[in-house]
């Protein structure tokens, strides 16, 4: 069996138009030991079968995971990194399938992991930007890494980047069974726990590319999610007895029903 230091998760559903360009660029990386897991969600669009084809082609270098429906994006994670420890590497990198996240950040990410265990492709670092992205999608962004790391005391610039490379070790120490979230809070509360746990954050810049092919996949929902994981956290925050966590929560509860009675509010009228 080939040997995999550098295992990539890729989380898809209805990705046809880009896995086999994305895969193809990942192998293309001057990164010894890389390899693929891809975590399908049963894309009704064939995107399982075009995966299969891939591990044929790249043999023990690509893997998938197929799953039975959309069962979030937090637990397509944790499959795969749990297909991902059987190979006992040592990173475990997270991306997205869409390009959003470049191929190319991975060598830049991979050696600055010999300094942290958890690396982060950061929009929001010196020589980090995000391109053909809306006003209304960088305003969101923004928003939800700033309410992130004011209420968690997160010390990343970019909080819920999905674009991540963990060392084994930080991924075998947190208890991934018991994180609750499953959608992109996910994200957020992997950073809290991994920060929590004493282990090293350091960032890459990346330029984040907005999708060109597909369909998002944040909704509304997703957003809620988000902000509920927030909230959850900081209240574990105060019952560390952590005094300025206090002030903060009650501030994130407000915003928390303001923005659940402005998303019943829009689906009352459709």
């Amino acid at each position: 069996m080939t040997r995999l230091d550098t295992v990539v998760i890729v989380p898809t559903y209805n990705e046809r138009e880009n896995i086999t360009e994305l895969v193809t660029q990942i192998m293309a990386q001057p990164v010894a030991g890389l390899g693929v897991i891809i975590v399908d969600d049963n894309s009704p669009d064939g995107t399982g079968e075009i995966a299969d084809a891939l591990a044929i082609q790249y043999r023990d270098r690509v893997h998938v995971v197929h799953r039975p429906g959309k069962l979030g994006l937090g637990t397509a994670y944790i499959a795969g990194f749990q297909k991902g420890f059987t190979f006992a590497p040592k990173r475990l990198m997270t991306m997205d399938a869409d390009f959003s996240h470049n191929p190319r950040y991975i060598p830049d990410m991979v050696a600055k992991s010999a300094e942290y265990d958890l690396v982060i492709g950061s929009r929001y670092v010196p020589g980090g930007g995000a391109e053909n992205c809306s006003l209304p999608r960088v305003l969101l962004s923004r928003g939800a890494n700033l309410f992130a790391k004011i209420m968690l005391n997160l010390h990343a610039g970019d909080c819920t980047a999905g674009f991540r490379c963990y060392r084994r070790e930080v991924l075998e120490t947190i208890p991934l069974e018991q994180i609750f979230s499953s959608g992109y809070s996910f994200l957020v509360e992997m950073l809290f726990l991994t920060q929590r746990a004493g282990f090293r954050v350091g960032e890459v810049p990346i330029i984040f590319e907005n999708r060109q092919l597909g369909a998002s996949k944040i909704s509304r929902q997703e957003i809620f999610k988000a902000q509920y994981t927030v909230v959850r956290l900081a209240a574990r925050r105060v019952l560390a007895g952590d005094a300025q966590a206090l002030a903060m929560l009650g501030l994130a509860l407000g915003l928390l029903i303001l923005t659940t009675a402005v998303i019943t509010q829009r689906r009352n009228k459709t």
